[in-house]
């Protein structure tokens, strides 16, 4: 398990490096920051050779490369360009807000796509897997700006229990954390459905049924653990993508998330702050998919994480 460990922190450093070197020359093939930053004014060619000089900008892009990964080794991101402040700073000041928001979506999607896909696969055919194959096409189709307005209209606007927007309390959490999870729960029912129809199938289900087993046991101690390792990989995924992909959310509610950060950032080209911003990404990325595989352990022992590779 060690091993694997560290054989799979030694591929970190590989993806960092292929992660920086994509972000860094396409960020640049967006524009030009100097010119964003003086606006619609006509600056002279020695205030702009100046702020091209302070920025950095004057160096070759290659050695500009080099003193971005020197001092990424030391978690030095930068400064941005627009604000002048430390982009860590920036960048941890929004993370307990996309945090938030990734466990809220996550936690309302479990709570309904677990029991929904487990009551679908032991009544096939029956009332509640055709309403549960319904609700997983309709949380397949319906994209998630238009849930997000239809939830702000309704229990904002409407009946007021809730707040339109900001990130103020559990409160303001509920929103959009319904906006994300309900969408995500429509494909974690069907992929739970799925899966525990296949284990259902599976000849130790049977015997254990045979040997008077309670029902109820059989379902969670021998199916629906069996069937959990296609969810847990599919969890690990999504919830890595909610800390940076729910920009469209995150903007509807004006919710102060790394997301939304690293979109203003790229149209205002602030380099620093979308490289730092990906970079952080993608190491948490790693860092999920490093804890679910270490879950296939745990969900099945027979699985031993790494020796499968050998």
């Amino acid at each position: 398990m060690l091993s694997y460990i560290l054989r799979r922190l030694s591929h970190t450093v590989l993806v960092i490096i292929a992660v920086s070197l994509i972000i860094f020359f396409s960020i640049r093939l967006t524009g030009d920051p100097v010119s964003i930053m003086f606006g619609a004014g006509e600056p002279s060619q020695q205030a702009v050779e100046e702020l091209t000089a302070k920025l950095g900008l004057d160096k070759p892009v290659w050695e500009q490369y080099f003193i971005f990964m020197k001092d990424l080794v030391t978690l030095d991101f930068g400064t941005s360009y627009r604000s002048n402040s430390p982009v860590l700073e920036m960048l941890l000041e929004r993370a307990w807000p996309t945090i938030a928001l990734a466990l809220g979506g996550m936690a309302v999607a479990l709570l309904i796509a677990v029991p929904l896909g487990i009551l679908s696969a032991i009544y096939k055919g029956k009332t509640i897997d055709v309403f549960s194959r319904i609700f997983s096409l309709l949380g397949i189709s319906f994209p998630n700006f238009w849930l997000a307005f239809m939830l702000i209209l309704i229990f904002a606007v409407q009946l007021k229990w809730l707040p339109v927007s900001g990130f103020d309390g559990v409160s303001s959490l509920i929103l959009p954390s319904v906006a994300l999870g309900l969408i995500l729960s429509g494909i974690l029912v069907r992929l739970i459905r799925t899966s525990m129809l296949e284990v259902l199938k599976m000849q130790y289900v049977t015997t254990a049924r045979a040997k008077g087993i309670r029902e109820w046991l059989v379902i969670i101690r021998h199916a629906f653990r069996n069937a959990l390792l296609p969810t847990v990989t599919y969890v690990g995924l999504q919830f890595g993508g909610l800390l940076g992909g729910a920009v469209i959310v995150e903007q509807v509610f004006s919710w102060p998330g790394i997301g939304r950060l690293i979109v203003d950032s790229i149209n205002q080209r602030d380099y620093p702050v979308v490289q730092g911003g990906i970079i952080l990404l993608a190491l948490i990325m790693i860092i999920v998919n490093l804890i679910v595989d270490l879950c296939y352990s745990l969900i099945n022992p027979k699985i031993r994480t790494g020796r499968g590779e050998q």
